[in-house]
Formats: structure tokens, C-alpha cells, sequence
């Protein structure tokens, strides 16, 4: 079974809002065995809607749409499908009665344009929407199946667990599909296919391997379907064969590994940090806090995060770091030297057991010719051995402030684990 889905609305498309509803979708028909071969998104116009749908029903079986089902004129894609299934409008007592019952627990009376919420096409199957007004709507014609649901992600979501996933599985005989995603820090993705080539290589045929690059990390999805006769453990056949082959590429590449699926560098060092009983601290120049910002995104941070010194200037780095005005005249903020005194100085600032310290230049402006803009020292210390790095990245600001801190909190972690 193929799938395509079709975002309905001027706000994704001007980028007033982020579809937020395909990558769920997506996840949830791929956990049923259902493969999603296209997306895309259109706008609230009567013909757009039209040339989407005819676009999508090219390839796919299933065609899922959501958005434009309000009570308000801009709403036109249930008068659409309407005319496209040749379906007179009638109104939906079950649908209006569901409706007043919600505005009767809010002390309120139902609004006349409810009405026209409850009159829907006469050929449609209506899925009923028990946490909204819009109810989703089924269409069949010549083999293929059009769903229209709503907008609202709650809506949505509601209507996919309860209706239209049953119902596709009820009618679809769905093959397996695996995922399973390593996440990686520290090379890009270039560097990272020369290392597991070979791997690659001898993948099986129904595995497929992507790269996923971010600021700073590559995902790793290896991706299985099943081929051949449906058989009862297919799934658990499949799901082995992705296990093993993960285990392969996590033995390749052991250094450049720092978790799965939907970890965050933040929260791995986090889980270290508790594991191993040690507090941590950060002393920012260059990043003004953005490090601390990425721990304390982890619940439960307090535990092993007490703090960071933001110290831009030198009289900061002098006053609260303990930082030789010697060094910082002979080598500058932006140094080996700096940067190690910097963090030496923050275990005793901010009582830690191990700390980070970040000096750099982010630009766009205040490179020189030896130390040009995106150089980033960095240091971890505790209170045996001081690990310093030198980086350097590009020209915008904000990107340099990011993979600072990706590259700081890895460093944090081969640190704690002593691979450095």
C-alpha cells in the first residue's frame, strides 16, 4: 500500500506556520506497514486542491488529506471533494449533535456557522471527530482510497489512532518496515561513507542506509522492508536482520556513536554525569550561555548542573575565572592558553568536578589573518588533566554559536568516557 499526503492551506505555503502534521503521519503509517511515497502541499483554492489530488492519486492508493474543514469561507476543500465524487451536501444530525453537546459543557450555544460544520457530502463515510468540530471524511473510487481530515494536530491525531489507521489495516495486508536511526557527532557525513564503505557495500537489498546531516551531527537510518511472501513473523524477522546490521555499524564507528533514535547530546552527557556521580559547569565566552542553555533543556538538569560564568571580557575572565592578565595580553581570549585557565578556574568557581571552558570569535566581524572568524578553543578539565581543542568553523554568527555547542558538549562526553 502507497500512500500520499497533501497539506491543504496559505499558511504553510507563505511559511506562517510548519507542517507539523506530514512528519507525524508519516511515522505513525510507517509503524503499520504502510509506505509513504510522496507529500505535498497546496493551496486553498478550489482548482489547487483539485491538481493535488490528481497529482498524488497518480502513484499512490491511499491519498490523506489535511486542512481546510472550518466553518469559514476560506474552508473549501469539503465543497471540493464534494463536487470532485459528485456528492450532494445534506446535514449531518450525529455530527451537529456532538458539536452541541461540546458547546453545552462550555456554557455555550452552538454558532449558526455549526451548521454548515455539520453538512457534509452524501457519498462520504464520516469519521466521527470526538475532540473537535470538523469531522474527517472517507472517499472511495476505482481502487483508491481519499481521506480528508482536519487541520488542528490534535484533531488530526485523534481521527488517524482511531479511524483511519483501522480501517487501512482492516483493508490493506501491510509488509513490515524497520527503522532504526544511530545518531553521530564530531565528522561529517563525507568522512563518516569513506569509514563504513564496505558496509555499505554489502548491505542487503531490502536495507537501505541514509545520512542525515544537522549542525554539527549526521543520523544514520538504516531503513528494511520486507520482501517476498507476507509470512506471520516477518516483522520479527525483519527487525532482527536491522538489529544486526546496527550492531555492525555501531562496532565501525564505536567513537563517532553518542546515542539513538531521539537522544540529544545534551541529555547523553546528562545520563553520564549522573551515572558517574559528577557535577558540571560551564564558563562561556564566546556561545553567552548557549551551552548551559542545551543542559538545561534536560529535566532534571539541577541534579548535576549548578551553573555557568558568562564571562565575555577580560576583566570577566580575570575577576571571576582566575584568568593571568599575562596570558591574555601575550596569547589573547582566543587561545589554547585562555581556554585552559578558563576552565581550570571555573572547577574552583563554580565547585564542579569537571568543567568547560569556550573562547572564540563567532563574526561576522573580529577575525584576524591567524585567528580568522569561526575560531573556537574549547577545553575540559577536572582536576587531574585538562583536554583543550582548537575549531574552526565559518562565517555566520549564529551557526558558529551552534556547532560550538554541539562540538562542546561531544567533547564532554569523549571526555567523561576518557576517549580523549
Amino acid at each position: 500500500m502507497q500512500t500520499h499526503l497533501l497539506t491543504i492551506g496559505d499558511e504553510i505555503l507563505i511559511g506562517q506556520i510548519v507542517d507539523t502534521n506530514s512528519p507525524w503521519m508519516s511515522q505513525q503509517l510507517n509503524l503499520h506497514g504502510m509506505a509513504v511515497i510522496g507529500k505535498s502541499s497546496v493551496a486553498d483554492t478550489r482548482q489547487d486542491i483539485l491538481d493535488g489530488i490528481e497529482y498524488a492519486a497518480l502513484k499512490a492508493d491511499v491519498i490523506i488529506m489535511t486542512g481546510g474543514l472550518g466553518p469559514t469561507k476560506d474552508d473549501v476543500t469539503k465543497k471540493t471533494l464534494a463536487e470532485m465524487f459528485d456528492s450532494e451536501m445534506a446535514f449531518h444530525p450525529e455530527t451537529f449533535e456532538r458539536i452541541e453537546s461540546y458547546f453545552q459543557k462550555v456554557g455555550k450555544s452552538a454558532p449558526p456557522a455549526m451548521r454548515d460544520q455539520a453538512t457534509l457530502p452524501v457519498k462520504a463515510t464520516i469519521l466521527p471527530n470526538k475532540v473537535g468540530s470538523a469531522p474527517g471524511m472517507w472517499f472511495e473510487r476505482a481502487g483508491k482510497i481519499f481521506v480528508s481530515l482536519p487541520g488542528v494536530p490534535f484533531e488530526m491525531e485523534y481521527l488517524m489512532s482511531n479511524e483511519v489507521l483501522p480501517r487501512l489495516q482492516a483493508r490493506f495486508q501491510a509488509s513490515p518496515i524497520v527503522h532504526r536511526t544511530l545518531l553521530t557527532a564530531g565528522e561529517g557525513e563525507s568522512n563518516i561513507a569513506r569509514r563504513i564503505e564496505a558496509f555499505e557495500d554489502t548491505l542487503p537489498p531490502n536495507i537501505k542506509l541514509a545520512y542525515l546531516p544537522a549542525l554539527g551531527q549526521v543520523r544514520l537510518r538504516l531503513s528494511g522492508t520486507w520482501e517476498g511472501e507476507l509470512k506471520p513473523d516477518a516483522a520479527a524477522r525483519l527487525n532482527a536482520q536491522v538489529e544486526s546490521k546496527k550492531a555492525e555499524l555501531q562496532a565501525l564507528i564505536p567513537d563517532l556513536i553518542f546515542g539513538e533514535e531521539n537522544d540529544t547530546l545534551q541529555a547523553v552527557v546528562g545520563k553520564i554525569l549522573l551515572a558517574q556521580g559528577k557535577q558540571f559547569g560551564t564558563a562561556e565566552s564566546c556561545t553567552g550561555g548557549y551551552v548551559a542553555h542545551l543542559i538545561t533543556t534536560v529535566p532534571g538538569s539541577s541534579h548535576y548542573f549548578p551553573g555557568t560564568l558568562v564571562t565575555y571580557s577580560y576583566g570577566m575572565k580575570e575577576k571571576l575565572l582566575g584568568v593571568n592578565p599575562d596570558t591574555l595580553l601575550r596569547f589573547g581570549a582566543v587561545s589554547e592558553e585562555t581556554v585552559r585557565e578558563m576552565a581550570r578556574g571555573a572547577l574552583g568557581a563554580l565547585q564542579v568536578d569537571v568543567s568547560l571552558a569556550i573562547s572564540g570569535i563567532a563574526g561576522p566581524d573580529g577575525g584576524t589573518p591567524d585567528k580568522p572568524v569561526g575560531t573556537v578553543w574549547m577545553a575540559v578539565s577536572d582536576r587531574s588533566r585538562t583536554v583543550a581543542v582548537k575549531y574552526i568553523f565559518g562565517r555566520d554568527r549564529l551557526k558558529n554559536i551552534q556547532l560550538t555547542g554541539t562540538y562542546a558538549l561531544n567533547l564532554v562526553r569523549r571526555f567523561l568516557l576518557r576517549q580523549v
